[in-house]
């Protein structure tokens, strides 16, 4: 028995209109709806009707998420110098990340992991937004202001590099960093239109489609704090000052920055509902606001063994 994919989208009579969610989102609906949108502008407008009001209507949480173990298991640490942070969140407007798939109904979709269909925020982008967040914690705006809003010439501070390690450009000296950071999942989807406005007849022209992540929606930082003993005495820091500096950056990013890709039009940014720590051998502490947290979290780092 014999099965071509892209003859049995070619022999659609209708765009389709069922299909397992969410691993539809990643094929099977979403091939359907897409190869019937290439059929003409009749089809391509009722296949994004069809996709755009079962996505929103869907929710999107996998039944086997926790037998998959998806998330980082932190229940077992090996050093008691390893701290495992949770940051719960909610949404209060929209995140988008665009998704690298390159056949798809919609001009705009939201990033989702290839075989789930799960909409997910990466932990690559999760660093590198955590590194730019503590960058300005650190002074960067002081020092483009000063440099003509060019990066060049910049050096991160020694808590950052011990936090993140260096570029993938540098060649001498190269050292890891000690944080590790794992995917955030999300469990909704909506859809947001920008018009663009002709100047001289003040009316819209072509409205762009996006695939978001609805406000309201919740969801987890997990990032795991991992140093070596000798990483900390290299660099010359105390573990509980980094990781204080470490957490201001992250609420600034969630609350104040955003987290999406259009975070210039105020896309992205959440409330922090709550912040738990975990290391081997205690009890997880879970605390608000940020400030009791830190308390409580410099504590544990005094007193480790890893800790300076």
């Amino acid at each position: 028995m014999r099965f071509d994919l892209y003859a049995d989208l070619a022999a659609l009579k209708a765009c389709p209109a069922d299909g397992s969610l969410p691993q539809g989102l990643a094929a099977g609906f979403v091939d359907g709806c897409t190869s019937w949108s290439t059929r003409g502008n009749e089809e391509k407008n009722d296949a994004r009707r069809c996709y755009m009001q079962r996505a929103s209507r869907a929710m999107l949480q996998l039944k086997e998420f926790k037998q998959l173990k998806l998330d980082a298991d932190v229940g077992n640490l090996p050093d008691p110098s390893w701290i495992a942070f949770e940051i719960a969140f909610t949404l209060e407007t929209p995140w988008y990340s665009k998704d690298d798939r390159p056949f798809h109904v919609l001009d705009n979709p939201v990033r989702k992991d290839r075989v789930f269909g799960v909409p997910y925020m990466s932990a690559a982008s999760w660093k590198g937004l955590l590194r730019w967040a503590c960058r300005m914690h650190a002074g960067l705006p002081g020092y483009l202001e000063k440099h003509g809003s060019k990066l060049e010439g910049w050096s991160d501070p020694p808590w950052i590099l011990h936090l993140f390690g260096n570029e993938k450009s540098e060649e001498e000296h190269f050292q890891r960093g000690t944080l590790a950071f794992y995917p955030a999942w999300f469990s909704r989807l909506s859809f947001e239109v920008i018009n663009p406005h002709n100047r001289k007849m003040r009316a819209g022209t072509q409205p762009i489609y996006y695939e978001v992540v609805p406000s309201g929606t919740k969801g987890t930082l997990r990032l795991l704090y991992a140093p070596m003993p000798s990483f900390v005495e290299y660099d010359k820091l105390k573990s509980a000052e980094t990781v204080k500096k470490l957490l201001d950056a992250v609420e600034a990013l969630l609350t104040i920055y955003g987290i999406s890709a259009k975070r210039t039009v105020g896309w992205g940014t959440a409330k922090i509902e709550s912040w738990t720590a975990r290391r081997r051998n205690t009890e997880p502490v879970t605390a608000t606001p940020l400030a009791d947290f830190k308390q409580k979290v410099s504590a544990w780092l005094n007193s480790s063994r890893g800790a300076t």
